[in-house]
């Protein structure tokens, strides 16, 4: 409960210490990479306000023991850290299927949900477009018993086209 505690004031006094640029009304994009082997996903961003934004990913995942295909949606607070460099951070979640199928010993998968969380560092160029670096954990919360207790560390580079 301390633990929480501190989380919920660190991300209360953080938003009132540090000011952000404006980001932009909509980002369309790619975020590539995975944990353990390869994932693209086509990647949208909408502010909701000045410092905030709304990130939903439609992806594929293609790694050394299952395929899998999920949407994940996560809400981010967006930090300025020098002129064009931004770092962020935000929570979420999603829904996706599993296909073990490849695998010897293992039936062929289903559908599982997810809890995740999100942190990143993002330039943006003088023309409209943004690359980032970022780190959303993932943890399997219901669905495909061999899947839902997963903890999964996903590493992402993303290009998206603003406007």
């Amino acid at each position: 409960m301390k633990v929480l505690k501190l989380i919920v004031a660190v991300l209360l006094f953080s938003g009132t210490a540090v000011q952000a640029q404006e980001i932009a009304d909509h980002a369309l994009g790619l975020r590539l990479g995975d944990s353990d082997g390869f994932g693209a996903e086509i990647s949208y961003q909408k502010s909701i306000g000045r410092y905030n934004r709304a990130e939903v990913n439609l992806g594929w995942r293609d790694s050394r023991n299952f395929d899998a295909f999920k949407l994940a949606g996560v809400y981010q607070w967006v930090r300025t850290i020098e002129d064009r460099f931004n770092w962020y951070y935000g929570v979420g979640g999603g829904v996706g299927s599993v296909d073990f199928s490849d695998i010897p010993g293992l039936d062929e998968g289903g559908a599982f949900v997810f809890a995740a969380g999100n942190i990143g560092i993002e330039y943006n160029f003088d023309i409209p477009l943004l690359i980032s670096l970022d780190f959303r954990p993932e943890l399997g919360l219901l669905g495909y018993d061999g899947f839902s207790d997963n903890f999964d560390f996903d590493i992402g580079l993303g290009i998206r086209y603003q406007f």
